[in-house]
Order: C-alpha cells, then structure tokens, then sequence
C-alpha cells in the first residue's frame, strides 16, 4: 500500500490480501487504484476475492484496476461470474509494460511504468510526488503590507516592490517547498543494468532479492535478481534507500540477503510483513 496525501493505492494482490489489510487496520473503502505488475499468481490470486468482498460491504465509488491488457477478458469473466451484482463500477486499464508511461495522475502524484524483464510480461511502478508551492513567511507579508490577492504571485515566484521603490527579493518572502517525495516499486525482474537511468534520486526504491549470491544462477534462470543486484540498481542510481523483498523461501534467515547488499548500498533495509516505512 501506498499512502500519498490521505489517497491510497495498491500494489499487486496476493492470496491473502484482505487478511493483511484488516491486520493493519487499513480501511478497505479508502482503495480506489489497485496497480498489477504481472500475472503469477503470489501478484494477482487475492484480486478477484477482494473485488467482490468491496461489493458485500457497500461499496459505491468505482475501483480501478492498471494491469497487462492480458487481464482484461480474465477478469472480466470472474466479474460476469462471481460479480454480476456488484454495485460499484470494476474500471480496467490496460497498460504496456513494455513502455515507460505516465498511467495515473492527479494534483499531487503521478505514476509511471517501469518496464521489467520476467517470465511474462511484467512492470514497476514509479510514484512520484509533484512539486508543491513554497510557504509564505507571514511575518513579512505583513511587514511589507503586501496585499492578500497578491500572495499567489508570491508563491509562483514575484519579488515585491514597496510603495519607496524598493526590491524584497522572493526567497526573502517565502520558505522553500519540501523536497518531493518518490517511490519505485520493482518486483519480479532479472538483473537490468540500464534499470538505474528511469531511476534516478528515487526517495526509496523496492527491489526484489530473490536470491543471494550463492544462488546467482538461480536467479539468471528464473528472471530474478539477487540482493547484491538489487544494490547495484540502487547505487547506480543514486537513491536514498533500498528495501528488498520477495525473498526465495530457501533462506531461513534473510540477513544474509541484506549483508550481501550493504556491501554495495548501504542503506539497505529488509521488508517485512505490515513494515511502515515513511517517506
């Protein structure tokens, strides 16, 4: 789940879905965008089960689903079977996940696709927060007796000059806006070594680190990344944090997978199940 500005968006749906969202007290009603990255089914099982659960409690405001084009006619014929009274509108995107596109925006955020190399057709997610105006210093509005319809301009950018003449610089006016934030969310994909340049200065970057380095054919057969990988990518492209995730069930202990990566990135933690992580 991702949380921008009170909106909430999903990423993948696992079996399980609906168990963990009640574990963590999220409010079902609050889901209006739900973003499939590719259609193995630990990404797309919960769908479905979830869809018609919304349509049991009530809900009304129409859900949107982003997914290959490939899911369309599935799910479409879940919905004519197990949905055909629903009370909501089920809106499908079809996306390609071989192009890099913005696939949703609003005032505050867009997201683009991040086109992986898997199986089967597969892409991220990049979240990115849109620049937001900078903050005005009260205290020298007031002391400038700058005029109300005029803080606007202010904001945009507009020095101000006194009634004497006099130039008050704009960064004298103002406080400057937060540094917008930025999520990518990548998961499942082998090892892209370009990956970085669609990338750059990401606030927190999700990798999947299937394997460790005692496994790197594993991961070259199946299409995944190793931990060590997963840093490369984050190194390479200057972010500021790395979460691995989506870990082979043959590591008992994950650590190993976060060792190996802070060996390249440092700042590397490892995801767990219901981790807040805040931007």
């Amino acid at each position: 789940m991702v949380e921008v500005r009170d909106k909430l968006f999903m990423i993948d749906c696992g079996e399980g879905t609906q168990a963990q969202l009640r574990r963590s007290k999220i409010r079902f009603n609050k889901i209006g965008h739900i973003f499939i990255s590719h259609l193995h089914g630990d990404h797309c099982f919960g769908l479905i089960g979830m869809i018609s659960t919304f349509g049991l409690l009530g809900r009304t405001a129409k859900l949107n689903i982003y997914a290959t084009a490939a899911l369309g006619p599935m799910l479409q014929s879940q919905l004519d079977m197990f949905c055909y009274n629903l009370g909501y509108e089920v809106v499908f995107h079809p996306i390609d996940t071989t192009q890099q596109a913005v696939i949703y925006e609003d005032r505050s955020l867009t997201v683009t696709t991040i086109p992986l190399e898997h199986r089967v057709p597969t892409c991220g997610f990049l979240f990115r927060e849109k620049p937001t105006a900078p903050h005005i210093r009260r205290e020298k509005i007031d002391f400038y007796h700058i005029p109300t319809w005029q803080i606007a301009n202010i904001k945009a950018g507009a020095d101000w000059t006194t009634e004497e003449g006099k130039v008050i610089p704009n960064q004298q006016l103002v406080y400057p806006a937060k540094t917008p934030r930025s999520y990518a969310y990548c998961s499942d994909t082998r090892y892209i070594a370009r990956l970085h340049e669609q990338l750059k200065g990401v606030t927190t970057l999700y990798h999947e680190s299937t394997y460790g380095d005692d496994n790197v054919a594993m991961a070259e057969k199946y299409f995944h990344s190793t931990a060590r990988q997963a840093a490369q990518v984050a190194k390479d492209a200057s972010v500021q944090q790395l979460v691995l995730g989506h870990y082979s069930s043959r590591y008992e202990n994950e650590c190993q997978l976060q060792d190996e990566a802070k060996t390249v990135f440092e700042n590397t933690v490892l995801a767990e199940e219901n981790m807040v992580i805040q931007l």
